[in-house]
């Protein structure tokens, strides 16, 4: 292993980012990198490989501790400058073809961030007036990102991604997310029947997400103020039974297409149910303010 202390840089009083070099492929925390890029999981040590400069400021601005960075060396400066203030953030400088061979996309921006994510409950997914997504055997992790992004955009209180689903912590769902995975709440690797009970547990209405056949309930006339659920199925073979099974169809009217993208799909009913979330707070504030009016003229 040939793996050396090359620096130390010391920015403000108390504060110390840790430089160092490998150049050697056989480097214990590149195999390690290496793995759980190739698998789409955590580290041994717990931690999400976030690739890019953006997901590296979305963990730091999200609160995620980030251990360590691994740079190129045409990248170092620049990644020196974000994260070179950061207390225990250590930085490891590789060189380009090393890091090239490292990351998983043809055109990096030469850093990787080790990101510590959170550790969310059931609970936290339910949280206040529900409004949960189901991933539901969806396997490509840029519609998993894609919609996580969608449910922090129009204000999900969490994900649940159940088995047969791409992992939260693949780096192409972690890319797709734009950094929402480091803060919106989720949970990973329940089964559908225990996704089954909890949904049921939780009280809330399920509602599953289907292609227009002329017989569904349409996404407009459906309830989406209440305590609900959002199922998104897979690429292939849609909604599984066991959760189909205590869902009501909800369908987009499309023209000339048959249906939507899944993350389209999803997105397009996160949007109706913040829509009408928004429609019924605004609702419910007039109608204070009017009771408040009345009130204040008979007083």
């Amino acid at each position: 292993m040939r793996y050396s202390d090359v620096n130390i840089v010391r920015d403000v009083p108390g504060r110390m980012s840790r430089i160092q070099t490998i150049t050697s492929t056989a480097n214990p925390l590149l195999r390690e990198v290496r793995r759980a890029i190739s698998r789409g999981e955590r580290t041994a040590d717990g931690l999400c490989v976030a690739e890019g400069f953006h997901l590296l400021g979305e963990a730091l601005r999200s609160g995620r501790e980030v251990p360590t960075v691994l740079t190129s060396e045409s990248a170092r400066e620049a990644v020196n400058r974000q994260v070179g203030r950061l207390t225990g953030t250590r930085t490891a400088v590789l060189p380009d073809a090393l890091f090239q061979g490292l990351a998983s996309t043809e055109s990096s921006q030469g850093v990787m961030a080790l990101v510590r994510p959170a550790e969310w409950s059931v609970e936290d997914v339910f949280g206040g007036a529900s409004l949960v997504v189901v991933l539901d055997g969806l396997q490509d992790p840029g519609n998993a990102g894609a919609i996580v992004r969608a449910a922090e955009a129009f204000g999900a209180t969490g994900v649940l991604f159940l088995k047969g689903t791409a992992s939260p912590y693949h780096p192409k769902t972690l890319r797709a997310s734009a950094g929402s995975l480091f803060r919106v709440p989720f949970v990973a690797g329940l089964d559908a029947a225990l996704a089954r009970t909890t949904l049921l547990r939780h009280q809330v209405a399920v509602y599953a997400a289907m292609p227009y056949t002329g017989v569904q309930k349409l996404a407009g006339a459906t309830d989406f103020v209440r305590r609900c659920a959002i199922v998104a199925g897979s690429e292939g073979r849609g909604v599984g039974k066991e959760l189909h099974g205590v869902a009501e169809e909800v369908a987009i009217p499309t023209l000339g297409v048959e249906s939507l993208n899944s993350a389209v799909a999803a997105a397009v009913l996160l949007y109706e149910a913040r829509r009408q979330r928004a429609d019924d707070e605004a609702r419910r504030q007039r109608a204070d303010d009017e009771t408040r009016r009345k009130r204040q003229g008979a007083a």
